[in-house]
């Protein structure tokens, strides 16, 4: 039976009866993406038992691959791992060897093509200009009049995310790469936006279509399975359980004690278990009940599609930026690991399209909603989870915050576990 939240969560420090067959770990790790698979590698590196259950079939959060006709599939999006950190650079590689993958978006509006992020690339395509210096005199002149009529309407600071686009980018690329990509990523009108969403619009003078500045990217070759199960490598995983279903409660000692399912590739059957310490990466407002209400989020549905072709769209990542288009981009799979003639070696591609909609029940949670009423109730879960004990909070669910990959890896490496 299953045991509701409201249950587990209103017998926390319950002394439970000892079993002398129990299982003891230091760590039970809820989730197996980049947070809790790091975690478990460095715990287990520091001689501590670990046990890491993921409610999906599968391991490895959202990074995780599927092959499809012989290319790996990134199924909840696609993930291109960029650093300045040397450290979490070389540690990723010392689990994996990654690739010389560039990430070099292209925009589709209305048929034409422009390059991202905006660049000389970009300005030539909008204004025809040359010379860095024409661009500028451009973005110079659509700045002040955005400026002009923003104050025109007795405005002096932008009120909405389409004013503050605007005096960033100037008009033109405003209306053809960001308006209705950005409308359709949030459900919403950029004037009902607000500002904060754009704090600044990266601009290059030079002709340059590497999205980013990081001194290191690229894609692990196999695909991310292959770095996940060399982080898992030696870790008791369980796949397919959801931590809300293993009665786990508190005890007065501190421990947490639950009902341990079969650990992958074991047949035999449950029983009881402890933790010294819970690292929970799940829903924050689900660990403890939706106790201030629920939070929030943006997600992605995703439109897979086998093409018999070798090479559908010359590149991995393709916006659409139109607000007419449904999808906001297309993802070309095969583009992240292989290159040149390699791209040919295989007769058929996968495309995935993606579409942007409101977080419902039951759906994926992706991205948090970065707004007033959502940025005060995850505090108010934050402040919760800070009286806790012998839990670790950790990724971009449980804490409600927007994080790339390597800021969480980084944010591992950094952590004492002992």
């Amino acid at each position: 039976m299953r045991m509701t939240r409201q249950w587990i969560f209103s017998h926390w420090h319950i002394s439970l009866p000892t079993h002398t067959d129990m299982e003891k770990y230091d760590y039970l790790i809820v989730g197996s993406g980049l947070f809790g698979a790091t975690f478990a590698y460095r715990a287990r590196q520091a001689g501590k038992r670990c046990l890491v259950i993921d409610k999906r079939p599968h391991l490895g959060g959202n990074v995780y691959c599927e092959s499809v006709e012989g290319i790996n599939v990134h199924v909840y999006g696609a993930h291109i791992f960029h650093t300045s950190n040397k450290r979490v650079w070389n540690f990723v590689n010392s689990i994996v060897e990654f690739n010389r993958y560039t990430n070099s978006p292209v925009a589709n509006y209305k048929g034409r093509l422009y390059n991202l992020p905006f660049n000389m690339n970009t300005f030539y395509a909008v204004w025809g200009v040359t010379t860095p210096a024409e661009a500028q005199a451009k973005l110079d002149e659509q700045r002040a009049e955005a400026v002009a009529r923003m104050q025109a309407d007795g405005a002096t600071e932008p009120r909405n995310l389409e004013e503050q686009a605007q005096v960033l980018i100037g008009c033109d690329i405003y209306e053809r790469l960001i308006k209705g990509y950005t409308e359709k990523q949030w459900g919403r009108k950029c004037t009902e936006l607000p500002a904060f969403i754009i704090k600044r619009l990266p601009v290059r003078m030079v002709f340059d279509n590497n999205y980013f500045n990081d001194a290191y990217q690229g894609i692990p070759i196999g695909g991310y399975n292959k770095l996940i199960d060399g982080l898992l490598a030696g870790v008791e995983t369980v796949t397919g359980v959801d931590f809300f279903d293993i009665g786990c409660k508190q005890g007065a000692s501190g421990r947490w004690q639950f009902t341990m399912p079969p650990t992958d590739g074991c047949t035999s059957g449950s029983r009881e278990a402890e933790a010294a310490t819970l690292v929970y990466t799940g829903q924050l407002d689900e660990f403890f009940g939706y106790r201030f209400g629920k939070l929030n989020y943006r997600t992605v549905r995703f439109e897979t599609e086998v093409l018999n072709e070798p090479n559908h769209q010359g590149n991995a990542v393709v916006n659409y930026t139109e607000a007419d288009v449904p999808y906001t981009r297309i993802i070309e799979h095969k583009h992240f690991e292989s290159f040149g003639p390699a791209v040919y070696a295989n007769p058929k591609t996968v495309v995935s399209r993606e579409y942007s909609t409101e977080w419902q029940d039951g759906m994926e949670p992706y991205y948090p909603v970065n707004d007033e009423k959502n940025s005060r109730l995850a505090g108010q879960y934050r402040e919760l989870a800070a009286t806790m004990r012998n839990v670790v909070f950790g990724g971009r669910l449980a804490e409600y915050k927007y994080y790339d990959m390597a800021p969480i890896i980084e944010q591992v490496l950094g952590m004492e576990i002992d």
